[in-house]
């Protein structure tokens, strides 16, 4: 016998989880729909060329391939090199993220779409990760993206989307940090390695797992002398309220226009005065997301101090994502929600509504074939009503039924025993301060459950 189990990374999602996960979904969703954003899927996998070489080294590593059809041992054999031994085993992979195949469905669909062309997109992606708390190989990401246009009104929107949704779901203490790769670029520049920006900004980016000393030494094993350095650490020591950053980010990048450019932008995002913030986005100079399709504002949204959880949403502005596959000159800017985290710190805080946890509504009591086919003919009035109902599916045992009631969190049970059948009433028992009332059946649909 084959002892059952799940591929480590993945999960099951009960009755009482999906409903959470639903009550998260549905609040991302209705805030993509009212900034006017419009819904899209794509398949979950895509070839392996679209992807490859777009996530850099780490994130072409983290890929699932999929095996191709066919006799693929026999076709490996003949191949000469290590490059057609994986073309003749793989030609797929399982979607990364949703921001390449994104782009790759606007250069496909270009005569058809209307630019600026705004979407959501909420489906899962795969990466070969180490499992652990917070990460996961299978899982949920919510994107919203704007391309075909260079406004940086499209940012601020987008991290309005991230204050309305997180506030919503009642997320205190969240912060919003925001960078600019233009700035990383500048100071590549101004220490003269652009052409190790890529390993820069990876190191970079692993700033908070590694610390300073671990980022020294990593840039050091990727060739930058000891006065590259010295400037990087001078550049990730800048502090200060968000102007003070800004002032002292043109000091010491004052020789790059790039930099120039990119602190220009960040000023506008967090000074724009087109709205308010519930919590005020906050400039982060550490902030490098090693993704290589990054070109403006980068974000990175980090959970409450008080739930050890990291990032739980990120994106950011791409100049030229669909010259990736010959489209030039579509500028775009994109921003994800990790779902399973935000489930997670959620969860921990005790964050999610009453009315996110329950399914039934009413339970009906089956206490025999006339009270069954009494009570069907109700239970079917506060369906229609749109209040969830159902009925006992056989005639046992009321302490089984009332059980049953209680295991799965069903706050009213209706009695319609002999007695309320000749009254034609009803007994509504309140299972969470056990109060009962007996109502006329006429009274039923404007009872206050």
């Amino acid at each position: 016998m084959i002892k059952p189990g799940i591929p480590k990374g993945t999960r099951d999602f009960g009755p009482v989880v999906v409903r959470k996960r639903n009550y998260i979904f549905q609040t991302i969703r209705e805030t993509f729909e009212v900034f006017g954003f419009q819904p899209l899927e794509t398949p979950a996998m895509e070839n392996l060329s679209t992807l490859t070489g777009k996530y850099g080294e780490e994130g072409d590593k983290l890929m699932f391939k999929v095996l191709n059809n066919g006799d693929i041992y026999t076709t490996a054999q003949h191949a000469k090199d290590n490059k057609e031994l994986v073309a003749a085993v793989t030609e797929k992979a399982l979607r990364y993220d949703l921001t390449i195949p994104f782009a790759r469905y606007v250069v496909m669909n270009q005569h058809e779409l209307a630019l600026p062309f705004k979407r959501y997109q909420m489906q899962p992606v795969w990466r070969a990760d180490k499992p652990q708390k917070g990460r996961y190989r299978e899982f949920y990401q919510c994107d919203a993206d704007v391309v075909g246009s260079n406004s940086l009104l499209n940012e601020v929107e987008l991290l309005l989307i991230y204050d309305t949704v997180l506030t919503q779901l009642g997320m205190q203490g969240y912060e919003l940090r925001i960078n600019n790769r233009k700035i990383l670029f500048g100071l590549a520049e101004v220490i003269g390695k652009t052409d190790l920006l890529t390993d820069i900004t990876i190191s970079i980016d692993k700033l908070d797992k590694i610390g300073a000393d671990g980022v020294r030494k990593e840039l050091q094993e990727r060739g930058l002398t000891d006065s590259d350095i010295a400037t990087i650490e001078k550049f990730l020591a800048i502090d200060g309220s968000s102007d003070e950053k800004l002032s002292q980010l043109k000091d010491l990048l004052q020789s790059s226009e790039t930099a120039l450019k990119g602190i220009e932008e960040l000023s506008f995002v967090i000074n724009s005065g087109y709205t308010s913030f519930n919590t005020a986005p906050i400039i982060d100079v550490t902030l490098a997301r090693g993704l290589n399709y990054y070109t403006g504002m980068i974000v990175e949204v980090k959970a409450p101090a008080s739930v050890k959880m990291g990032s739980i949403g990120g994106g950011g502005r791409y100049d030229d994502l669909t010259g990736l596959f010959g489209l030039k000159g579509i500028s775009g800017v994109g921003i994800s929600f990790g779902v399973d985290r935000i489930y997670d710190v959620l969860e921990e805080l005790q964050l999610f509504p009453e009315a996110a946890q329950q399914s039934t509504k009413v339970l009906f009591l089956n206490l025999g074939e006339a009270s069954a086919r009494t009570a069907f003919g109700y239970m079917m009035q506060l369906r229609e009503k749109g209040i969830a109902a159902e009925i006992f599916h056989e005639n046992a045992k009321m302490d089984k039924q009332m059980k049953y009631a209680d295991k799965r969190s069903i706050p009213y049970v209706i009695i319609l025993g002999e007695s309320e059948l000749q009254e034609n009433t009803m007994s509504i028992k309140n299972l969470t301060n056990r109060r009962q009332d007996k109502i006329g059946a006429a009274e039923l649909l404007n009872y206050d459950f």
